[in-house]
């Protein structure tokens, strides 16, 4: 028999710990506790995936106050078509508000409910606005990341990811990149099946968004293939769906989208009108902005949705009033995508003018790192410079007046702004009322919006000859008033 001496015992004690250490380095291998993941959702085999739910959610981005929680909604119907092979994905939902305040397209509480179609497919993202299709650039970054998270879409973007895994709680956690998209974990419980995903994907206005989402109550829809019952998900810290699973096809027959020629072709092109000596309402797009000439430099009014749509906004002031630098952009309220040009204005040296209300928000938001995809602010090195408005704030020099007014007491939004131009008398203004098409019948009841910026135009005592909104085209005021049904 042999026997151990202490230096044996010691070389023998330092190996094991040794192995172990490594062990504990290497972890579980990736690709086997993925493919064994793969194999206990049965999705070896599967190449789409359509599911139906109902439930809650949050309107991401439309926060009452800003830095407050989504505004609540009831979700009445929701389906996707996931189509992996294709990169591709569909989804239809109707929503209505549950809560009366907060921003987003979804009617007003009690005024029905928004029914909504968007797709994904490769590098492009589209909604359905009735039989058109319309580009949605903005949108592509998080339609990729809400395919690839999925349950089945985890371990299959994984897979073909360099993923790194480690052993917690007898849970396997997989973590990788999809480059210049979203980084991703999964936790794999010991039966295989992926209980929650935690995500980090760009965005125009708060840079790297965490999400979080939550899968339960797995069952098997057929075809061995098992998908949850409930799914919960988080963004940006806040709730955006709580859905209660009702229907899951696999490999349904359905083709998946091609992208329209409207989309794959789509380029941002401002379309400038000039409303008044010095004043231009370019538009172009589903989102407006104004741009305003004083002595010796420029006012740019509202820099909306994200890069692309703010930087050609910004090359066709510079068009129209060369030699001039922008020096301020106005931004009308805090909500994603009227602020989602913010970055890019900023990092063009351009300071920054919110309400004092969303200061302290912007001045913390916008200095989040945009580092999976870099923006224009990222790759600029600059921090944005914001100016708060408290009550009111006055521009003035030798060529006019710009005047930055609170709308007070809207459900829309808290620190909303509209710009006056007096001497002009045009007022420029955001979702507080985007005209209709040319004589259509006035809401009814009116629309709560629409009577809350008369009520604060009446109390400023303004007199008001157009109206420039930043939706849709240029309107006199008294179109206004007959939308919110008075004379």
């Amino acid at each position: 028999m042999y026997r151990f001496t202490g230096v044996s015992r010691l070389l023998l004690a330092a190996g094991s710990a040794a192995f172990l250490a490594s062990c504990a380095v290497m972890g579980p291998d990736p690709q086997v506790a993925l493919r064994q993941a793969d194999q206990a959702m049965g999705g070896a085999n599967l190449k789409t995936l359509r599911y139906a739910a109902t439930g809650t959610g949050g309107t991401f981005g439309q926060a009452w106050v800003p830095g407050q929680a989504w505004p609540r909604l009831n979700i009445t119907s929701f389906s996707r078509v996931l189509d992996y092979e294709s990169g591709a994905m569909r989804e239809d939902s109707a929503r209505a508000r549950s809560e009366p305040n907060g921003g987003g397209a979804v009617p007003l509480m009690g005024q029905g409910e928004q029914r909504v179609s968007g797709f994904v497919r490769g590098t492009h993202a589209w909604n359905m606005v009735g039989p058109a299709p319309v580009a949605a650039p903005v949108a592509l970054d998080a339609r990729i990341h809400d395919l690839w998270t999925t349950p089945h879409g985890v371990v299959k973007a994984a897979m073909k990811n360099a993923a790194m895994a480690r052993s917690d709680g007898g849970r396997t956690v997989v973590s990788f990149s999809q480059p210049g998209r979203f980084k991703a974990t999964a936790w794999i419980g010991s039966d295989g099946l992926v209980e929650r995903v935690d995500s980090v994907h760009p965005h125009p206005v708060s840079g790297d968004t965490a999400v979080t989402t939550f899968y339960s109550g797995y069952r098997d829809w057929g075809n061995g293939v098992r998908f949850p019952t409930r799914i919960q998900q988080t963004q940006g810290g806040s709730p955006v769906y709580d859905l209660n699973v009702s229907e899951v096809q696999a490999n349904v027959p359905t083709p998946a989208p091609e992208v329209p020629a409207l989309v794959s072709g789509f380029v941002e092109r401002p379309v400038s009108e000039k409303v008044a000596d010095g004043v231009w309402h370019i538009a172009g797009g589903s989102h407006n902005s104004v741009l305003i000439e004083m002595a010796d430099h420029l006012i740019l009014v509202e820099s909306p949705l994200y890069d692309g749509r703010a930087l050609a906004v910004i090359a066709e002031a510079r068009r129209l009033v060369p030699g001039k630098p922008i020096r301020y952009a106005i931004n009308s309220h805090h909500h994603f995508d009227h602020s989602g040009g913010l970055r890019a204005a900023a990092s063009e040296g351009i300071t920054l003018v919110t309400s004092e209300l969303a200061r302290p928000y912007f001045e913390r938001t916008l200095a989040n790192p945009n580092s999976i995809n870099p923006d224009a602010l990222q790759r600029s090195g600059r921090r944005a410079t914001v100016m708060g408005v408290a009550g009111m704030r006055e521009f003035r020099d030798a060529t006019r007046q710009v005047v930055v007014y609170p709308i007070d007491n809207s459900v829309h939004a808290q620190g909303f702004q509209m710009v006056w131009l007096p001497k002009e008398r045009l007022l420029i203004e955001a979702d507080a009322f985007t005209p209709g098409a040319p004589n259509a019948a006035p809401p009814n009841p009116p629309n709560a919006n629409h009577v809350n910026l008369i009520e604060n135009i009446q109390r400023r005592g303004l007199n008001v000859d157009r109206i420039l909104p930043l939706h849709g085209r240029v309107v006199p005021y008294a179109e206004l008033r007959r939308t919110a049904g008075m004379r």
